[in-house]
């Protein structure tokens, strides 16, 4: 469920500001996991540390052999265990916000120290593999339970832990005297989907580095884990590539300031990493590519009007076996510098108007025996694309648009569900599934698309497997994504744009579906408006009300 989320990575910064304990061994996996986790950056407005919590950690197997809390933490002052010696009150507002202590109990007044109740947070991670990537099979299922004497966050994986990590920040809560508050409390918590993405859209407007790792900020706080990076388009070809320069030379809007470089790309992967999100690009062809026509002559198509060239240029040339070796040797490149399993490949929204007018493609029409059926050609592109993708080892994602022209694609391209060509989109997606794909669904959460009123309940109203169709069928739905397309949008209205409308989204493909009542998801989502907004993070509001940050309180 949706709660008021907060960043893992920067919560391990809150506790390890207090944190005096030494770790056990033989802990590799937790090692990793603190210091990736402190080497997050520190740029966010948050609530103070969790001063004097101990955070203890361990893998299977070692929780019967831990040493006591005071041997382990003889450094941070011991609380006495016997609750009738002292009176409990609660911390008044103003030291409660010094400490920044979410147990928000404190000793006698009469002793004039406020110390916790509850000082432990043990987290076990059973596999101890944590220093790859995030992946389509990693488990992020963890078990959260708290009271006063402990609080256990257990996990199968590291990324498990780092969602469960995302929900224990998210049971804090504040009275309106300003005083924090944990509740005891046991949770069971699991993804429904496995994929659970959000598409930004940087060719039409190029959005500074900053506004992505900021993105993948409040991703985590949603438990959103793929990042679809749409990096390139027909406006603009930001994306400095090592293979061929002149691509961004050429193609971005300011080749010096308007590009990713290789420094910058790493840095968004490996930022998304630490939070357990996937990074996804996008390199669409053959349509949509025409920013690559400068920075590689041959590549597309010429236009003809009658018997001359007209002087533009449409899709991708697929008659041309220089554009294969062009295809090889970029998408070598770009399967070294993604290390996600999954490239999307695009495909859609082919326009055949242009290879209708090339003399030269229409005699290999005649030649390959495709007559006047344009999408054969379209086809014969595709397949030899999943191949040269494929021999990297790769696997791929292509739009619905392919698959709606009866493009032959490989029995493993999963089918990404954007459009409602003939009926609605739970059409749509009854037709792949029953073809035998895999399928992503993003028709119904174009979220660069407004309109007056709540327009989050429909985002949250979805129901990705109301279609008819076997349960085979909806097994082969592996999630879906949030879009924000980039004709009307960049980094000025961005954030307000997407947040808090994309938890609506995320909540949609983490929780259950008997998760549905609007009500209740309207108080969740406006609170962690709030939350947001604390942080730094111009969300818009859902409709009228306040939130404390906005008159300077915390």
């Amino acid at each position: 469920m949706l709660h008021s989320p907060q960043h893992a990575c920067l919560l391990f910064e809150e506790l390890l500001e207090g944190f005096s304990c030494h770790v056990l061994p033989p802990l590799k996996c937790i090692l990793i996991l603190l210091s990736s986790l402190k080497a997050c950056s520190n740029k966010h407005t948050l609530q103070p540390g969790l001063e004097q919590m101990e955070v203890l950690f361990h893998t299977t197997g070692c929780r019967d052999s831990l040493p006591k809390p005071d041997l382990l933490c003889p450094d941070l002052p011991q609380v006495s265990r016997d609750r009738s010696a002292r009176q409990q009150v609660p911390c008044k507002a103003g030291l409660g916000r010094r400490l920044g202590n979410p147990c928000s109990v404190c000793v006698t007044e009469d002793a004039r120290s406020w110390e916790p109740l509850c000082t432990e947070l043990l987290v076990s991670v059973a596999t101890p593999h944590c220093d790859g990537f995030p992946d389509m099979d990693s488990v992020e299922s963890y078990k959260l339970s708290t009271s006063e004497e402990l609080s256990l966050l257990s996990a199968e994986s590291i990324w498990g832990a780092l969602r469960g990590l995302e929900t224990f920040s998210q049971l804090v809560w504040r009275d309106e005297a300003g005083t924090f508050y944990l509740n005891r409390t046991d949770i069971v918590d699991f993804p429904r989907f496995a994929h659970r993405g959000l598409l930004l859209d940087t060719s039409r407007h190029y959005l500074p580095v900053r506004a992505i790792l900021e993105t993948l900020d409040v991703m985590a706080y949603n438990k959103l884990n793929v990042f679809h990076w749409h990096i390139v388009d027909d406006p603009s070809f930001p994306y400095e590539s090592t293979a061929f320069p002149e691509l961004s030379r050429k193609g971005a809007y300011n080749p010096a300031t308007h590009v990713y470089t290789a420094n910058d790309v790493k840095l968004v992967i490996e930022y998304a990493r630490l939070r357990g999100i996937r990074v996804i690009s996008e390199f669409d062809t053959p349509g949509h590519t025409h920013s690559w026509g400068p920075g590689a002559p041959g590549l597309l198509t010429p236009c003809y009007a009658g018997s001359v060239p007209s002087g533009s240029y449409g899709p991708v040339n697929p008659t041309l076996n220089a554009t294969y070796w062009f295809m090889n040797e970029l998408f070598r490149e770009v399967s070294s510098v993604f290390p996600d399993f999954y490239l999307h490949l695009g495909g859609d929204e082919v326009d055949f108007t242009c290879w209708r007018s090339n003399p030269e493609v229409q005699a290999f029409m005649q030649k390959m025996g495709f007559g006047q059926d344009y999408t054969r050609l379209e086809s014969f592109y595709i397949q030899r694309l999943l191949d040269i993708v494929s021999s990297y080892g790769k696997g791929y994602v292509v739009w619905q648009g392919g698959f709606d022209n009866g493009v032959r694609v490989k029995p493993d391209t999963i089918i990404h569900v954007w459009r409602e060509n003939a009926g609605a989109y739970q059409q749509e997606m009854a037709r792949v599934t029953k073809a035998g794909y895999q399928a992503l669904l993003s028709a119904p959460w174009y979220l660069n698309r407004i309109s007056y009123g709540q327009d989050w309940q429909a985002a949250y109203e979805v129901e990705p497997l109301a279609f008819e169709g076997s349960p085979e069928q909806r097994a082969l739905v592996i999630g879906g994504e949030a879009c924000m397309w980039g004709e009307y949008v960049d980094v000025t209205n961005l954030t307000p744009r997407l947040w808090p409308r994309a938890g609506a989204v995320a909540e949609r493909l983490w929780s259950n579906e008997t998760v549905r009542d609007l009500q209740d998801a309207y108080a969740r989502l406006a609170g962690f408006r709030c939350t947001l907004l604390r942080r730094g993070v111009q969300a818009q509001p859902l409709f009228t009300g306040f939130c404390d940050v906005e008159y300077g309180g915390s």
